[in-house]
């Protein structure tokens, strides 16, 4: 099965298109935050690379977040229209986990950190496990300095991977057992996004288009300046 993943979660737009031989083609930008102009364009371009055609395509992979509220919504909303219009069924991925898939290998605790704006990030802890990664927390939006100290509470030796890690890198290495990735993980990755979707195909844990929905953890800005000025 052809799985088509689209990634807007973060600064970064990005689309690939994958089976089970792994990773056909991929398409990353990661300037001006352009995600609704980027993302068709790519998905085109994308799928010329890797030589076929969007009916040709079995499901569509989203990253659901958290993440930034108008790059998700881009997001989730193209891969509804695309799987509604093609009737395929969709999957959808953590940020998080597609954060903590490319390190699997370390024998360290992996934190995933997404820079949420605000002063905030969204986070959330793996290990490794045999094929892959396993999450051991709920994700969370919180200050640096309260992820500060739920990863001291660890005791543990980490690797923090994400933009929101790179950001705040002079918070997290003034802990002695915390390293920083670098920025080649900085954003989540569409090729991993299929992999992990290729995964969840095989075991079929599709949803139906209209059940797709992003996970933000928090209002939108909007919402908020909006709630800030009733009062």
């Amino acid at each position: 099965m052809l799985i088509l993943g689209i990634e807007t979660a973060t600064a970064q737009v990005g689309c690939a298109i994958g089976a089970h031989q792994g990773v056909l083609a991929s398409f990353h930008a990661a300037k001006g935050r352009r995600h609704a102009e980027t993302l068709v364009p790519a998905i085109d371009f994308t799928c010329r690379q890797a030589g076929i055609e969007l009916t040709d395509i079995g499901a569509v992979a989203a990253d659901v977040g958290p993440g930034l509220f108008t790059g998700l919504r881009v997001g989730v909303i193209t891969a509804k229209a695309m799987a509604t219009a093609l009737r395929i069924p969709v999957i959808g991925v953590s940020s998080l986990d597609l954060l903590a898939f490319p390190v699997r290998w370390t024998s360290r605790r992996i934190v995933s950190v997404v820079d949420a704006a605000r002063g905030e990030v969204f986070y959330g802890f793996y290990r490794q496990v045999p094929g892959g990664v396993q999450r051991l927390s709920e994700h969370r939006v919180g200050r640096p300095d309260e992820l500060c100290s739920e990863i001291l509470a660890t005791g543990e030796e980490c690797l923090a991977v994400g933009d929101g890690a790179l950001r705040y890198a002079d918070e997290l290495q003034e802990l002695i057992k915390v390293d920083i990735g670098d920025a080649g993980a900085a954003y989540p990755s569409a090729g991993s996004l299929v992999q992990l979707a290729h995964a969840r195909a095989l075991r079929e844990e599709f949803v139906n288009p209209w059940e797709l929905a992003p996970v933000y953890l928090r209002k939108a800005d909007a919402e908020i300046n909006w709630q800030t000025r009733e009062r």
